[in-house]
């Protein structure tokens, strides 16, 4: 019986010390719900998957919230080794030189599995250097599609399955719902800044800045005001004058989802990633999806789209044990069984061609589920099309905003709203500037 104890002690005596030598690695994320418990189980694969790490996620808000946190945390000396940072953050973290460890340069150091060339180029170009090195890793990647109503499209003597490729089409489908009584409204949007301003510009390979849309260093402005810009926000006012369009809101434009639900409008244009979401509410309806709208005399268009979502960042700092699980982790991370299980799940993009392979069977027994795979990659990624990179871009966002309501409201046109938002915009991006060079 006492041979028995002390094996028994010795037992669990292992095995606490088995715990505690595992190192933690602290991940903060801005993920809550449903997508942060899915979030959570795939942390605990990991963990299950290995005995040397335990990736220790914590829930910090929103994007701006968990990237302020951040950064405040590594002045007081007391970061993570990851963050998540959304995609308008990029040309914040990139300034915070000695902040960050490039991810190219983490993998190399670790000795861990990395092949950049795996990962699709519309997601991997958007988180590179000039000398196209990966700054941080990919893991929730989206990019704003078409959601439209079947069954209004049905009732308005319209093609269910046949959803508008140009914008005249959306003007053509719009009246004709609105007058065969099917809707009251067309189509609104989520998100001005990101879909009707940044994917609209990339979309008709449109600069929306100088130096390859602020890639090509601090010295870069906005050029968001141009011709197409300009008429596209001048149709937005007179549709929605002709009640075609119905605005929804700023920021993430929270009102358009449930005007959509609703039937009151038969379109809504929002992210791939809220695909679950708008399943789960278009309860009353058949669903469709098709890519963004484009203007058919405009050269070059389509483009491609470009992402929204995030990535994750590793700061300076941290133990080195600590940036050997993190390495061990985006390992797991980005492998296709993970990637297609989490892209399944959530309606975000998978981040590599493997990943994207390995969802062909999803694909195939959920129609629509690729819309956004296949719209971003729908062509090579051009100076104007591989995304945006400017410091204070967060702020920009709600001068984009702000400046719409004002044309919303008539106290603007077009050409007024966006030479607001190129002005304004451009003030801030050089404050930043002054203040990392």
């Amino acid at each position: 019986m006492k041979s028995l104890f002390t094996a028994s002690a010795v037992a669990l005596a292992l095995s606490a010390m088995s715990a505690s030598a595992q190192t933690e690695v602290q991940w903060w994320h801005a993920m809550g719900g449903e997508l942060g418990a899915k979030l959570e189980e795939i942390v605990k694969g990991f963990n299950d998957s290995q005995t040397d790490y335990k990736v220790v996620p914590s829930y910090k808000g929103t994007y701006p919230e968990t990237m302020t946190a951040a950064i405040a945390a590594f002045r007081a000396n007391e970061q993570p080794a990851i963050v998540q940072v959304f995609e308008v953050g990029t040309g914040t973290m990139m300034a915070a030189q000695g902040a960050v460890i490039p991810v190219h340069q983490l993998m190399k150091d670790q000795g861990a599995a990395f092949d950049q060339s795996a990962f699709l180029p519309s997601v991997v170009g958007y988180y590179t250097d000039t000398d196209g090195n990966m700054l941080s890793m990919p893991f929730n990647s989206s990019t704003p599609i078409l959601y439209y109503n079947k069954s209004v499209f049905e009732k308005a003597g319209l093609d269910p399955n046949t959803p508008p490729k140009t914008w005249a089409e959306m003007e053509e489908f719009s009246k004709k719902i609105m007058e065969s009584g099917a809707a009251s409204c067309g189509f609104t949007t989520g998100w001005i800044s990101w879909i009707q301003t940044e994917n609209l510009s990339a979309w008709h390979n449109q600069p929306i800045g100088t130096l390859e849309n602020g890639f090509g260093g601090l010295g870069a402005r906005l050029s968001v005001n141009g011709p197409v810009q300009v008429k596209h926000w001048g149709n937005l006012k007179k549709w929605a004058d002709e009640g075609i369009f119905k605005y929804g809101g700023p920021v993430g434009g929270d009102n358009a989802p449930p005007m959509f639900y609703s039937q009151e409008c038969a379109m809504i244009m929002n992210s791939s990633a809220s695909r679950a979401g708008v399943i789960a509410n278009a309860k009353d309806f058949e669903l469709g999806f098709g890519m963004l709208p484009y203007y058919d005399d405009v050269e070059g268009a389509p483009q491609n789209s470009i992402i929204g979502g995030a990535t994750l960042w590793v700061l300076s700092g941290r133990p080195d044990e600590e940036y050997a699980g993190a390495a061990k982790f985006f390992e797991y991370l980005s492998s296709p069984a993970v990637q297609a299980d989490w892209a399944s799940f959530s309606g975000y993009l998978p981040i590599t061609q493997a990943a994207a392979d390995e969802m062909a069977g999803f694909f195939g027994e959920n129609p629509g589920a690729d819309t956004g795979l296949k719209q971003i990659t729908l062509n090579t990624p051009t100076e104007n099309s591989k995304g945006l990179r400017f410091g204070n871009y967060v702020q920009i966002r709600g001068i984009i905003d702000e400046e719409f309501e004002q044309l919303m409201s008539g106290s603007k046109d077009a050409q007024g709203a966006l030479d607001g938002v190129v002005e304004r915009g451009n003030a801030l991006i050089e404050e930043f500037q002054a203040q990392n060079q």
